[in-house]
């Protein structure tokens, strides 16, 4: 059964995710997960309208991820974390359809998507205690992913670019990350020291079958990147972003022929433009009021891209 929850006030409302339709740029959708719910904007995060009015809910129900189709502007899918399971709605979020994930109803942190979603409908959502859980019809039944996982306490979740071919997989947990090459069938600890976790935030290189690359944020001992599939890590922008809360990385579309990153780290945004060797604060003097907790750019680094930011406190700007 999803839980509902007592009603949550604003002073204590926090952005859990941010998805845009992959045609964000004509069509200006895109949703805010929150603890107070879920929001739709259809003017490029200008304005935001409450999505969960057809659920007739009494009290209010967090919304902990959102992700949506890659075939967006057709199949019009979107899926929803909640507690105890997943909302998918095929009308671009005015109706709802509940799955509820097996007994006890797991708290789900993190929803992730297949980029081949149009033609795979693989769907992974990560919980806090219960692991990994997998769809591969489009989201309307789901089950336990386990095998060989030795951390069930999932954080975060990223998916090869080139998932339709070699099925990899990362997972960031309270004790470090694992690795799948199958698709989620069975998971493998990498390189990653237990000393540096939790690991709050991941992402892959568009081209990880080519370069093997990916990156960890954790949530005391930075921004880490590691050449190999995960096995050997190095830290980088110890003198700028150590120390702090990493709670979101992004990649430039065209990485690493265009290597730019942003980093959420603490209350603050910072940039490089050489692949993370060096940093600066995205915007100098830009202080806001509250914690960065999820940032989305939904198309692309460059200077002039529209930048969608997350706080706590429940707003989302942008930029």
């Amino acid at each position: 059964m999803i839980e509902n929850v007592q009603d949550v006030s604003l002073s204590q409302d926090i952005v859990y995710g941010i998805a845009a339709s992959p045609t964000f740029a004509e069509d200006g959708i895109c949703f805010a997960a929150q603890r107070s719910g879920l929001y739709r904007s259809d003017d490029g995060g200008e304005t935001w309208r409450f999505a969960f009015e057809s659920l007739d809910l009494e009290n209010t129900l967090p919304a902990t991820s959102v992700q949506v189709s890659p075939g967006f502007s057709s199949d019009k899918s979107v899926f929803v974390g909640v507690p105890g399971g997943i909302l998918r709605s095929v009308d671009g979020g005015d109706t709802w359809r509940v799955v509820v994930l097996r007994s006890p109803p797991p708290s789900v942190s993190t929803l992730a998507i297949s980029p081949d979603f149009i033609h795979d409908g693989v769907l992974l959502a990560g919980a806090m205690e219960d692991g990994v859980f997998r769809s591969g019809d489009r989201g309307k039944s789901w089950a336990a992913w386990n095998f060989r996982l030795l951390d069930l306490s999932v954080l975060c979740i990223a998916i090869s670019a080139d998932f339709a071919n070699d099925e990899t997989l990362f997972i960031g947990t309270e004790s470090g990350i694992f690795r799948s090459r199958n698709g989620g069938r069975a998971w493998e600890e990498g390189g990653f020291s237990t000393e540096l976790a939790p690991v709050l935030s991941l992402a892959l290189s568009p081209n990880y079958a080519r370069d093997e690359t990916l990156f960890a944020g954790t949530e005391t001992h930075g921004l880490l990147r590691s050449k190999d599939r995960g096995q050997t890590w190095e830290r980088l922008g110890e003198d700028t972003i150590a120390g702090e809360a990493v709670n979101g990385i992004l990649l430039s579309p065209e990485y690493p022929d265009t290597p730019y990153l942003l980093a959420a780290v603490g209350a603050s945004l910072f940039v490089s433009r050489d692949e993370g060797q060096t940093w600066r604060p995205w915007k100098e003097r830009w202080a806001p009021s509250h914690g960065v907790t999820f940032v989305l750019a939904p198309q692309g680094l460059e200077d002039d891209d529209p930048l969608l930011v997350g706080l706590v406190g429940g707003e989302v700007l942008r930029f």
